[in-house]
Protein backbone atom coordinates (compact mmCIF):
# COMPACT_ATOMS: atom_id res chain seq x y z
CA UNK A 1 0.00 0.00 0.00
CA UNK A 2 1.23 3.25 -0.75
CA UNK A 3 2.20 5.74 2.29
CA UNK A 4 -0.29 8.40 1.62
CA UNK A 5 -2.93 5.68 1.84
CA UNK A 6 -6.10 5.37 -0.36
CA UNK A 7 -8.21 7.99 -1.46
CA UNK A 8 -11.52 6.79 -0.80
CA UNK A 9 -13.21 3.67 0.95
CA UNK A 10 -16.92 2.46 1.01
CA UNK A 11 -18.50 0.55 3.83
CA UNK A 12 -21.81 -0.96 3.16
CA UNK A 13 -23.90 -3.11 4.16
CA UNK A 14 -25.45 -5.67 1.78
CA UNK A 15 -28.80 -7.05 1.10
CA UNK A 16 -30.26 -9.67 -1.18
CA UNK A 17 -29.57 -7.90 -4.43
CA UNK A 18 -26.17 -6.60 -5.44
CA UNK A 19 -27.55 -3.54 -7.27
CA UNK A 20 -27.61 -0.63 -4.85
CA UNK A 21 -24.14 -1.45 -3.73
CA UNK A 22 -22.58 -1.27 -7.43
CA UNK A 23 -24.60 2.21 -7.87
CA UNK A 24 -23.21 3.22 -4.81
CA UNK A 25 -19.87 2.13 -5.73
CA UNK A 26 -19.98 3.55 -9.06
CA UNK A 27 -20.49 6.88 -8.04
CA UNK A 28 -18.30 7.19 -5.70
CA UNK A 29 -15.84 5.51 -7.24
CA UNK A 30 -13.62 4.05 -3.95
CA UNK A 31 -10.49 2.10 -4.43
CA UNK A 32 -11.68 -0.22 -1.73
CA UNK A 33 -14.68 -1.39 0.20
CA UNK A 34 -15.78 -2.98 3.40
CA UNK A 35 -18.63 -4.70 3.52
CA UNK A 36 -20.60 -6.00 6.71
CA UNK A 37 -22.50 -8.89 5.15
CA UNK A 38 -25.19 -11.84 6.94
CA UNK A 39 -24.65 -15.20 6.41
CA UNK A 40 -27.23 -15.06 3.85
CA UNK A 41 -25.83 -12.39 2.15
CA UNK A 42 -22.39 -13.20 1.78
CA UNK A 43 -22.67 -14.37 -2.09
CA UNK A 44 -24.13 -11.12 -2.77
CA UNK A 45 -20.40 -9.42 -1.12
CA UNK A 46 -18.36 -12.03 -3.57
CA UNK A 47 -20.72 -10.75 -6.43
CA UNK A 48 -20.02 -7.21 -6.19
CA UNK A 49 -16.22 -7.85 -5.17
CA UNK A 50 -16.17 -9.70 -8.76
CA UNK A 51 -18.34 -7.77 -10.71
CA UNK A 52 -16.54 -4.23 -9.14
CA UNK A 53 -12.82 -5.41 -9.19
CA UNK A 54 -12.19 -4.22 -6.09
CA UNK A 55 -10.05 -5.15 -2.83
CA UNK A 56 -12.76 -5.77 -0.57
CA UNK A 57 -12.52 -6.74 3.35
CA UNK A 58 -15.87 -8.86 4.08
CA UNK A 59 -17.18 -8.61 7.64
CA UNK A 60 -19.92 -11.88 8.59
CA UNK A 61 -22.96 -11.22 11.19
CA UNK A 62 -24.00 -14.50 13.01
CA UNK A 63 -27.28 -12.80 13.73
CA UNK A 64 -28.19 -10.26 11.13
CA UNK A 65 -30.92 -8.91 13.69
CA UNK A 66 -28.51 -8.14 16.21
CA UNK A 67 -28.26 -4.33 16.66
CA UNK A 68 -25.10 -4.66 19.00
CA UNK A 69 -23.33 -6.98 16.69
CA UNK A 70 -23.85 -4.60 13.59
CA UNK A 71 -22.48 -1.84 15.44
CA UNK A 72 -19.28 -3.86 16.38
CA UNK A 73 -19.13 -4.80 13.12
CA UNK A 74 -19.59 -1.11 11.80
CA UNK A 75 -16.90 0.00 14.28
CA UNK A 76 -14.36 -2.51 13.17
CA UNK A 77 -15.19 -1.81 8.80
CA UNK A 78 -14.30 1.98 10.25
CA UNK A 79 -11.00 0.36 11.50
CA UNK A 80 -10.15 -1.23 8.96
CA UNK A 81 -10.88 1.76 6.84
CA UNK A 82 -8.17 4.24 9.10
CA UNK A 83 -5.65 1.09 8.76
CA UNK A 84 -5.91 1.48 5.35
CA UNK A 85 -5.23 4.96 6.01
CA UNK A 86 -8.30 6.24 3.82
CA UNK A 87 -9.14 9.78 3.08
CA UNK A 88 -12.55 9.64 2.69
CA UNK A 89 -14.82 7.65 3.66
CA UNK A 90 -18.81 6.77 2.40
CA UNK A 91 -21.22 4.96 4.49
CA UNK A 92 -23.60 3.14 2.02
CA UNK A 93 -26.86 2.87 4.01
CA UNK A 94 -29.16 1.43 1.65
CA UNK A 95 -28.65 -2.84 1.64
CA UNK A 96 -29.33 -5.35 4.45
CA UNK A 97 -31.20 -5.48 7.60
CA UNK A 98 -32.79 -2.68 9.57
CA UNK A 99 -30.34 -3.51 12.54
CA UNK A 100 -27.13 -3.70 10.18
CA UNK A 101 -28.42 -0.23 8.56
CA UNK A 102 -28.95 1.19 12.15
CA UNK A 103 -25.46 -0.33 13.81
CA UNK A 104 -24.12 1.62 10.75
CA UNK A 105 -25.67 4.49 11.08
CA UNK A 106 -24.89 4.62 14.91
CA UNK A 107 -21.52 3.99 14.79
CA UNK A 108 -20.48 5.97 12.66
CA UNK A 109 -21.93 9.56 12.93
CA UNK A 110 -20.23 12.24 14.16
CA UNK A 111 -16.89 10.04 12.94
CA UNK A 112 -16.24 12.34 9.81
CA UNK A 113 -18.07 10.20 7.41
CA UNK A 114 -20.04 10.46 4.02
CA UNK A 115 -23.49 9.02 4.16
CA UNK A 116 -25.36 7.56 1.35
CA UNK A 117 -28.30 5.99 -0.05
CA UNK A 118 -29.38 4.38 -2.99
CA UNK A 119 -33.14 4.87 -3.81
CA UNK A 120 -34.97 4.95 -7.12
CA UNK A 121 -37.60 6.47 -9.23
CA UNK A 122 -39.21 3.56 -10.01
CA UNK A 123 -40.60 0.30 -7.55
CA UNK A 124 -42.67 -2.66 -8.12
CA UNK A 125 -45.67 -3.83 -6.29
CA UNK A 126 -43.67 -4.95 -3.18
CA UNK A 127 -41.81 -1.50 -2.88
CA UNK A 128 -38.37 -2.52 -4.40
CA UNK A 129 -36.87 -0.44 -6.27
CA UNK A 130 -36.55 -1.48 -9.91
CA UNK A 131 -33.11 -2.20 -11.71
CA UNK A 132 -32.08 0.31 -14.08
CA UNK A 133 -33.73 3.35 -11.99
CA UNK A 134 -31.27 3.45 -9.05
CA UNK A 135 -30.92 6.88 -7.66
CA UNK A 136 -27.72 7.80 -5.33
CA UNK A 137 -28.39 10.65 -2.26
CA UNK A 138 -26.07 12.01 0.01
CA UNK A 139 -27.46 12.18 3.43
CA UNK A 140 -26.24 14.69 6.10
CA UNK A 141 -24.73 13.71 9.31
CA UNK A 142 -26.82 15.44 11.18
CA UNK A 143 -24.20 15.31 14.54
CA UNK A 144 -21.90 17.73 11.97
CA UNK A 145 -25.58 19.95 12.15
CA UNK A 146 -26.14 19.72 15.32
CA UNK A 147 -22.38 20.17 17.29
CA UNK A 148 -23.06 16.93 18.87
CA UNK A 149 -19.22 16.21 19.45
CA UNK A 150 -18.67 19.75 19.68
CA UNK A 151 -20.93 19.93 22.87
CA UNK A 152 -19.57 16.46 24.05
CA UNK A 153 -15.93 18.06 24.78
CA UNK A 154 -17.67 21.38 25.62
CA UNK A 155 -19.54 20.02 28.60
CA UNK A 156 -16.27 17.56 29.10
CA UNK A 157 -14.58 21.21 29.98
CA UNK A 158 -17.01 22.97 31.66
CA UNK A 159 -17.48 20.01 34.30
CA UNK A 160 -14.13 19.95 34.71
CA UNK A 161 -14.04 23.36 35.13
CA UNK A 162 -11.50 23.84 32.34
CA UNK A 163 -13.67 27.72 31.43
CA UNK A 164 -10.94 28.42 28.59
CA UNK A 165 -11.04 25.28 26.69
CA UNK A 166 -14.68 25.44 26.65
CA UNK A 167 -14.66 28.85 25.70
CA UNK A 168 -12.05 27.78 22.78
CA UNK A 169 -14.91 25.02 21.94
CA UNK A 170 -17.22 27.84 21.45
CA UNK A 171 -14.91 29.62 19.10
CA UNK A 172 -14.79 26.41 16.92
CA UNK A 173 -18.84 26.35 16.66
CA UNK A 174 -19.24 30.00 16.33
CA UNK A 175 -16.53 29.31 13.20
CA UNK A 176 -18.96 27.25 11.11
CA UNK A 177 -22.54 28.60 9.43
CA UNK A 178 -24.75 29.33 12.03
CA UNK A 179 -28.58 29.95 11.91
CA UNK A 180 -28.97 33.36 13.50
CA UNK A 181 -30.05 32.16 16.65
CA UNK A 182 -27.41 29.48 16.94
CA UNK A 183 -25.13 32.02 16.22
CA UNK A 184 -26.57 34.55 19.35
CA UNK A 185 -26.91 31.77 21.25
CA UNK A 186 -22.78 30.30 21.27
CA UNK A 187 -21.70 33.98 21.24
CA UNK A 188 -23.29 34.62 24.89
CA UNK A 189 -22.60 31.35 25.73
CA UNK A 190 -18.61 32.26 25.31
CA UNK A 191 -19.07 35.44 27.13
CA UNK A 192 -20.65 33.18 30.12
CA UNK A 193 -17.38 31.23 30.32
CA UNK A 194 -15.22 34.18 29.91
CA UNK A 195 -17.55 35.21 32.84
CA UNK A 196 -16.82 32.28 34.80
CA UNK A 197 -13.25 32.53 34.13
CA UNK A 198 -12.90 35.30 35.53
CA UNK A 199 -14.83 34.14 38.66
CA UNK A 200 -12.59 31.63 39.02
CA UNK A 201 -9.75 33.72 38.77
CA UNK A 202 -11.33 35.47 41.43
CA UNK A 203 -11.60 38.91 39.00
CA UNK A 204 -15.20 39.00 40.59
CA UNK A 205 -15.62 42.54 38.84
CA UNK A 206 -14.30 41.16 35.70
CA UNK A 207 -16.96 38.49 35.59
CA UNK A 208 -19.75 40.55 37.29
CA UNK A 209 -20.15 42.41 34.01
CA UNK A 210 -19.99 39.53 31.62
CA UNK A 211 -22.52 37.40 33.32
CA UNK A 212 -24.58 40.72 33.39
CA UNK A 213 -24.26 40.97 29.54
CA UNK A 214 -24.04 37.24 28.13
CA UNK A 215 -26.72 35.32 30.72
CA UNK A 216 -29.86 36.49 30.58
CA UNK A 217 -29.85 36.54 26.43
CA UNK A 218 -28.14 32.84 26.38
CA UNK A 219 -30.77 31.93 29.03
CA UNK A 220 -33.89 33.67 27.19
CA UNK A 221 -32.81 31.80 24.43
CA UNK A 222 -32.46 28.44 25.52
CA UNK A 223 -35.81 28.94 27.26
CA UNK A 224 -37.41 29.56 23.89
CA UNK A 225 -36.06 26.22 22.28
CA UNK A 226 -36.75 24.35 25.48
CA UNK A 227 -33.33 23.14 26.01
CA UNK A 228 -33.98 21.41 29.42
CA UNK A 229 -30.30 21.10 30.28
CA UNK A 230 -29.51 24.46 28.75
CA UNK A 231 -32.00 26.35 30.87
CA UNK A 232 -31.49 24.06 33.68
CA UNK A 233 -27.33 25.25 34.01
CA UNK A 234 -27.72 28.70 32.83
CA UNK A 235 -30.79 29.26 35.05
CA UNK A 236 -29.01 28.09 38.16
CA UNK A 237 -25.74 30.80 37.17
CA UNK A 238 -28.64 33.52 36.95
CA UNK A 239 -30.01 32.82 40.30
CA UNK A 240 -26.09 33.14 41.89
CA UNK A 241 -25.33 36.46 40.23
CA UNK A 242 -27.03 38.19 43.36
CA UNK A 243 -24.06 36.05 45.52
CA UNK A 244 -21.78 37.51 42.44
CA UNK A 245 -22.63 41.10 42.84
CA UNK A 246 -22.12 41.09 46.79
CA UNK A 247 -18.85 39.70 46.54
CA UNK A 248 -17.96 43.04 44.19
CA UNK A 249 -19.43 45.35 46.54
CA UNK A 250 -17.91 44.03 50.09
CA UNK A 251 -15.37 46.69 51.51
CA UNK A 252 -13.48 44.30 54.27
CA UNK A 253 -13.21 40.57 54.47
CA UNK A 254 -16.75 38.60 54.32
CA UNK A 255 -17.78 34.99 54.84
CA UNK A 256 -19.14 34.94 51.27
CA UNK A 257 -15.54 35.47 50.39
CA UNK A 258 -14.18 32.71 52.40
CA UNK A 259 -17.10 30.63 51.06
CA UNK A 260 -15.69 31.46 47.19
CA UNK A 261 -12.40 30.88 48.41
CA UNK A 262 -13.13 27.53 49.37
CA UNK A 263 -15.71 26.66 47.04
CA UNK A 264 -12.43 27.60 44.39
CA UNK A 265 -10.48 25.21 46.37
CA UNK A 266 -13.10 22.45 45.60
CA UNK A 267 -13.34 22.59 41.85
CA UNK A 268 -9.29 22.60 41.92
CA UNK A 269 -9.28 19.40 44.07
CA UNK A 270 -12.57 18.09 42.08
CA UNK A 271 -9.71 18.12 38.26
CA UNK A 272 -6.89 16.45 40.45
CA UNK A 273 -5.43 20.12 41.12
CA UNK A 274 -4.45 18.77 44.99
CA UNK A 275 -1.62 21.68 45.12
CA UNK A 276 -3.92 24.37 44.20
CA UNK A 277 -6.31 22.71 46.27
CA UNK A 278 -4.72 22.81 49.57
CA UNK A 279 -2.61 25.89 48.70
CA UNK A 280 -6.22 28.19 48.90
CA UNK A 281 -7.17 26.19 51.82
CA UNK A 282 -3.95 27.78 53.53
CA UNK A 283 -5.42 31.09 52.71
CA UNK A 284 -8.58 30.22 53.43
CA UNK A 285 -7.36 29.75 57.22
CA UNK A 286 -5.88 33.24 57.28
CA UNK A 287 -8.93 34.45 55.42
CA UNK A 288 -11.15 32.86 58.33
CA UNK A 289 -9.17 34.64 61.28
CA UNK A 290 -9.66 37.95 59.20
CA UNK A 291 -12.89 37.46 58.50
CA UNK A 292 -13.55 36.84 62.28
CA UNK A 293 -12.11 40.05 63.40
CA UNK A 294 -14.39 42.13 60.18
CA UNK A 295 -17.59 40.89 61.73
CA UNK A 296 -17.04 41.45 65.21
CA UNK A 297 -15.09 44.34 64.87
CA UNK A 298 -15.52 46.20 61.64
CA UNK A 299 -12.32 46.65 60.11
CA UNK A 300 -9.61 45.04 57.94
CA UNK A 301 -7.35 43.01 60.17
CA UNK A 302 -4.07 43.81 57.50
CA UNK A 303 -4.92 47.17 56.93
CA UNK A 304 -4.16 48.93 59.60
CA UNK A 305 -5.43 52.06 58.41
CA UNK A 306 -8.81 50.38 58.94
CA UNK A 307 -8.58 50.10 62.35
CA UNK A 308 -10.20 51.97 65.28
CA UNK A 309 -8.08 53.29 68.52
CA UNK A 310 -5.86 49.96 69.74
CA UNK A 311 -2.92 49.82 71.00
CA UNK A 312 0.48 50.81 69.01
CA UNK A 313 1.56 47.74 69.75
CA UNK A 314 -0.91 46.10 67.83
CA UNK A 315 -1.19 48.19 65.09
CA UNK A 316 2.63 48.00 64.19
CA UNK A 317 2.14 44.13 64.10
CA UNK A 318 0.00 44.39 61.40
CA UNK A 319 2.01 46.38 58.65
CA UNK A 320 4.95 43.41 59.77
CA UNK A 321 2.68 40.46 58.75
CA UNK A 322 4.84 37.53 57.40
CA UNK A 323 2.73 34.71 57.21
CA UNK A 324 -0.11 32.47 58.58
CA UNK A 325 1.12 32.01 62.70
CA UNK A 326 1.78 36.14 63.01
CA UNK A 327 -1.03 36.16 61.17
CA UNK A 328 -3.55 34.03 64.17
CA UNK A 329 -0.96 35.54 66.55
CA UNK A 330 -2.51 38.95 65.96
CA UNK A 331 -5.94 38.16 65.55
CA UNK A 332 -5.89 36.32 68.91
CA UNK A 333 -4.45 39.24 71.08
CA UNK A 334 -6.98 41.65 69.33
CA UNK A 335 -9.67 39.31 70.81
CA UNK A 336 -8.07 39.81 73.52
CA UNK A 337 -7.45 43.59 74.12
CA UNK A 338 -11.50 43.06 73.74
CA UNK A 339 -11.94 40.77 76.56
CA UNK A 340 -13.36 37.97 74.48
CA UNK A 341 -12.44 34.19 74.92
CA UNK A 342 -13.25 31.85 72.41
CA UNK A 343 -13.46 33.25 69.34
CA UNK A 344 -12.69 31.62 65.75
CA UNK A 345 -9.76 33.36 65.39
CA UNK A 346 -8.24 32.61 69.07
CA UNK A 347 -9.63 28.75 68.11
CA UNK A 348 -7.73 28.75 65.26
CA UNK A 349 -4.34 30.40 66.62
CA UNK A 350 -4.99 27.43 69.76
CA UNK A 351 -5.12 24.52 67.15
CA UNK A 352 -1.98 25.82 65.38
CA UNK A 353 0.63 23.98 67.14
CA UNK A 354 -0.72 20.05 67.19
CA UNK A 355 -3.60 20.25 64.26
CA UNK A 356 -3.09 23.15 61.92
CA UNK A 357 0.60 23.29 61.32
CA UNK A 358 0.92 19.43 60.64
CA UNK A 359 -2.31 19.96 57.72
CA UNK A 360 -0.47 23.23 56.45
CA UNK A 361 3.14 21.54 56.76
CA UNK A 362 2.27 19.14 53.27
CA UNK A 363 1.50 22.69 51.67
CA UNK A 364 4.99 24.11 52.50
CA UNK A 365 6.71 20.69 51.09
CA UNK A 366 4.63 21.26 47.75
CA UNK A 367 5.89 22.31 44.54
CA UNK A 368 3.44 25.39 45.04
CA UNK A 369 6.01 26.51 48.19
CA UNK A 370 8.96 25.13 49.43
CA UNK A 371 9.37 21.24 47.92
CA UNK A 372 9.00 18.51 45.38
CA UNK A 373 6.30 16.80 47.10
CA UNK A 374 3.05 16.35 45.51
CA UNK A 375 -0.26 16.65 47.45
CA UNK A 376 -2.57 14.17 47.35
CA UNK A 377 -6.41 13.93 48.02
CA UNK A 378 -6.07 12.55 51.90
CA UNK A 379 -4.06 15.80 52.61
CA UNK A 380 -6.65 18.26 50.99
CA UNK A 381 -9.08 16.70 52.54
CA UNK A 382 -8.07 16.34 55.98
CA UNK A 383 -7.61 20.37 56.19
CA UNK A 384 -10.79 20.80 54.61
CA UNK A 385 -12.69 18.59 57.26
CA UNK A 386 -10.52 20.47 60.11
CA UNK A 387 -11.98 23.61 58.03
CA UNK A 388 -15.56 22.11 58.33
CA UNK A 389 -15.50 21.55 62.22
CA UNK A 390 -14.94 25.16 62.77
CA UNK A 391 -18.12 25.99 60.63
CA UNK A 392 -16.11 27.36 57.74
CA UNK A 393 -18.01 26.10 54.18
CA UNK A 394 -17.56 25.86 51.01
CA UNK A 395 -20.55 27.91 48.97
CA UNK A 396 -22.85 25.44 46.93
CA UNK A 397 -20.76 24.49 44.26
CA UNK A 398 -22.09 25.72 40.37
CA UNK A 399 -24.41 23.90 37.73
CA UNK A 400 -22.69 21.00 35.65
CA UNK A 401 -24.24 18.82 32.49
Amino acid sequence: MPASGVAQVLIATVGATPEPIVTAALEHAPERAVFIASQETQQVAAQVKEALGLEVYTILLDDAESLSEAYEAAQRALAKALEWEARAITADLTGGTKPMVAGLALALTGQGVTFSYVGGSARDAYGRVQSGSERLRLLEDPTARFFVREWEAFTRAWNGWRFREAQSIVALICAQPLSASNARFFRHLSGVCAGLNAWDSFHHDEALGLLQTHLEPALSIAEAWRHGAKVRVLGALFARQGELQALTQRQRPTRALLGDLLANAERRAFAGRFDDALARLYRGVELAAEVDIAERYGFHLKVAATWPELSPELKRRAGTLLGLKETLDLASDIDLFFGKNGTLAQRLRDDYPKQLKPLLARRHESVLAHGLRSVGAGDYEALRAYLEAQGLRAAEGWPRW
